[in-house]
């Protein structure tokens, strides 16, 4: 494992205080989903606390399965305890009718069955990604982390996203630099209903993407029409690739294919959400 070696100033501290505040608690679970964020939680809670901490995942169709397998991949290499459970929420009716509060369906069941877990092994205490940056956005998920008084490590020492990216850099961690990857529910408009044949949808568009090559993107799902969010720079590229991209997304299950000339925006269906909270105020 790397040590602080020449981490200073500002990130040092928070290093500092992230591993200090990880190791008061003295065992812990990671809700982790191989994103960076919580891969840096888990990755610290390894370095203080050992065989004191699980990593679990969910291994519902809602995450990707690459990340899935990277789950596994990870915890391996790092030599941490892992564990794969599948949670219920494509089994909820408030969950599948996709709200605006869906998060708040999913992540209640995620942490229902963590606090399951932690129970089992002596109400040791659950930790999440949960960094700053995510405050601001339209988040339900926060308040089942709340409900179920699950710790968010990143954000008690002040971590931004900028930050967890610097520090799982000099931590050597192999998805440092690795594009953001919401659940693939969040690629529906909200009251557009989910399904588990309509992630496996999604994500086989999404993989068409990867293996032509391009870097950040999302497949917005409306009905038959597949919406391409992709970086401005890679324009031209998808231009380029456009028969191709139309083909195969087409052979996907859907009957349009267009891509969205703002570019890729991580959370865009959250946009109208905040905008009726703010005229509602």
């Amino acid at each position: 494992m790397q040590t602080d070696g020449n981490l200073q100033g500002d990130l040092l501290q928070k290093y500092e205080k992230l591993k200090e505040g990880i190791r008061r608690y003295g065992n812990v679970i990671v809700a982790f989903s191989g994103g960076v964020d919580s891969s840096l939680v888990a990755y610290v809670a390894m370095q203080v606390l050992g065989d004191k901490s699980l990593a679990v995942t969910s291994g519902s169709r809602s995450l990707k399965r690459s990340d899935l397998a990277l789950t596994t991949e990870l915890t391996g290499k790092w030599g941490m305890r892992h564990q794969v459970i599948v949670t219920d929420e494509l089994t909820k009716p408030d969950y599948r009718a996709n709200p605006i509060d869906r998060c708040f369906h999913c992540k209640s069941s995620l942490y229902e069955a963590l606090g399951a877990i932690a129970t089992e092994r002596g109400n040791i205490k659950v930790l999440n990604g949960t960094n700053c940056d995510d405050l601001g956005d339209h988040r339900p998920g926060l308040t089942a982390a709340e409900n179920y008084n699950v710790a968010s490590p990143l954000v008690d020492s002040g971590f931004n996203k900028a930050d967890i990216r610097a520090l799982a850099t000099h931590l050597g961690l192999d998805n440092a630099a690795k594009p953001q990857a919401a659940c693939l529910s969040s690629r529906f408009p909200y009251g557009s209903h989910i399904t588990e044949e309509r992630l496996e949808q999604v994500e086989r568009a999404e993989n068409v993407l990867a293996e032509l090559g391009f870097t950040q993107y999302r497949v917005r799902h409306h009905e038959d029409v597949a919406r391409l969010e992709l970086l401005a720079d890679e324009f031209p590229k998808a231009v380029t690739l456009a028969a191709t991209i139309e083909s195969r997304i087409k052979a996907c299950g859907y009957r349009f294919v267009a891509m969205d000339l703002t570019g890729f925006t991580s959370g865009s269906l959250n946009q109208g959400v905040i905008k009726l909270k703010r005229v509602g105020n």
